[in-house]
């Protein structure tokens, strides 16, 4: 579904991202991890556009070049994305920050899919109320099923279990799973909870000062792998 090849990043003078090389299989949930600070977030904005991109291939769904597509294209090509810190509008309604995905839609259409209702209840209990007024827990399923109205083949979370309820967490997970086994949904999911990881996750991929240093099958996440690139 997607192809990170010799992907090099700079803030300024800075070099955040060397060579770096990831493959995100199609239908299954591959999770990036590594301590704060490694290149994990700027990832995701490099793939969305948000980042500039020195050199190396960003290659999706069979072919596209992304790097060579405009930012605002990207979501049109079926790449939902929920950033860190959710970024919802807070003085819209839980139904109009819905709203606000539907431009991005190939097909035009200007109804919100049932689906997004039918995998977070709460969101069409509150559609009328202000995104402001959500519980943290609640503005995360806001922002997931707002990417989720354009319908996507790829769905990317930059940690969505950051400073949320434990139980909001797990129905995160949940609906991830349910996503790829009856939608045929690929997520690219950020992540440091390494409970949650390895509950959720297909695959993993470990990023070390702005390197790919590991990845493979979740069953093959070590002790080894964690002591020496994801303890503090």
């Amino acid at each position: 579904m997607l192809k990170v090849d010799k992907l090099n990043q700079f803030y300024g003078e800075s070099h955040t991202l060397w060579d770096l090389e990831l493959n995100v299989p199609k239908g299954q949930c591959t999770c990036v991890m590594g301590r704060n600070g490694v290149g994990k977030t700027t990832l995701m904005k490099c793939i969305m556009g948000e980042e500039a991109v020195k050199d190396g291939s960003l290659s999706y769904n069979g072919g596209t070049e992304l790097t060579r597509q405009k930012v605002e294209d990207r979501s049109r090509l079926g790449i939902g994305y929920v950033p860190q810190g959710r970024q919802i509008f807070p003085l819209l309604t839980v139904e109009e920050n819905l709203r606000t995905g539907l431009a991005a839609r190939k097909d035009g259409s200007k109804q919100i899919p049932e689906r997004i209702y039918e995998l977070f209840p709460v969101l069409k209990e509150m559609r009328n109320r202000r995104g402001g007024d959500l519980s943290g827990g609640q503005q995360q399923q806001l922002a997931i099923g707002r990417a989720l109205v354009i319908e996507p083949q790829l769905l990317i979370l930059d940690e969505p279990g950051e400073g949320i309820q434990p139980n909001i967490v797990a129905q995160i997970g949940e609906v991830i799973r349910k996503l790829i086994a009856e939608d045929g949904l690929t997520v690219l999911l950020v992540e440091q909870k390494l409970p949650f990881a390895r509950k959720y996750a297909d695959r993993f991929a470990i990023l070390d000062r702005g390197r790919r240093v590991a990845q493979g099958e979740i069953s093959e996440l070590s002790d080894e792998l964690i002591k020496q690139h994801l303890t503090v």
